[in-house]
């Protein structure tokens, strides 16, 4: 329980963490309601059948996502960079105590970050969505319950990454440059790759693979929700095994 408390009150020193949660809740509901703008100021749009309230209220997910990836990654890059990490080291020998603690701790603020987010970008767009008496989603309904948990999961999932990523690059800028990488580059050059290999992407790449976990409707080359949060779920469990490794065997 003290090197909990110890962790969490390192993570709550820190000034940038807490603008990094602000900024993921502001991000996501600026652009959830930018991403029905053009619905709500066209007269005649014909709604797409596949129209999915929930999904769409959550596009602001796209800038939230790498500010929660960071709000993980900065948790340990700053003990890196300043040199700390050998004294927090000393304090607690058992790195698995150490690294288990640091995970735990991001975890619960990411959570509580996660619902926040996911819960008022949500009822936001629906309040306006509403307004303009296009159709919406209702918080009652299961499948919108739902999708609005594995929203959650999915953002704490990317923040565990993030965590990883900053163990492996000990770099607050190379985190950056990863986390940017994975998740808006590749999701969104992956998959006009030829063929087989573009299909893949498009599918089965981590992230966009656990972006089917938020929605009600399914997309057109979407996969299982569950599945896909499934394969994000295994991968943020495979980084942060691999940086508790590095973290065991590279010296500090």
């Amino acid at each position: 329980m003290s090197i909990l408390l110890s962790e969490w009150t390192k993570l709550r020193s820190v000034r940038t963490m807490w603008i990094l949660v602000l900024s993921t809740i502001a991000s996501s509901m600026a652009l959830g309601l930018l991403g029905v703008s053009d619905v709500l100021t066209s007269a005649d749009t014909v709604l797409p059948a596949n129209w999915d309230p929930t999904a769409t209220a959550l596009k602001g997910f796209l800038f939230a996502q790498l500010i929660i990836g960071m709000m993980g990654a900065l948790s340990v890059t700053g003990e890196f960079e300043t040199g700390t990490i050998a004294s927090s080291l000393i304090a607690v020998p058992s790195r698995f105590h150490f690294f288990g603690a640091k995970v735990a701790v991001l975890s619960a603020l990411a959570l509580v970050t996660a619902c926040v987010t996911t819960l008022l970008s949500f009822l936001l767009v629906q309040a306006t969505l509403a307004n303009a008496a296009i159709p919406t989603a209702a918080l009652s309904d299961t499948k919108v319950q739902m999708a609005l948990g594995g929203a959650v999961l999915y953002l704490v999932l990317v923040a565990l990454i993030g965590v990883a990523v900053g163990v492996l690059t000990r770099s607050a800028t190379m985190s950056m440059s990863v986390l940017v990488a994975a998740l808006l580059l590749i999701p969104a050059v992956g998959p006009g790759l030829p063929a087989a290999l573009g299909q893949w992407f498009a599918m089965f790449w981590p992230i966009t693979a656990g972006q089917s976990a938020y929605s009600v409707v399914p997309g057109e080359g979407n996969i299982d929700p569950f599945l896909g949060l499934a394969l994000l779920a295994a991968t943020a469990i495979g980084l942060c095994v691999t940086a508790y490794g590095a973290l065991h065997y590279r010296d500090i």
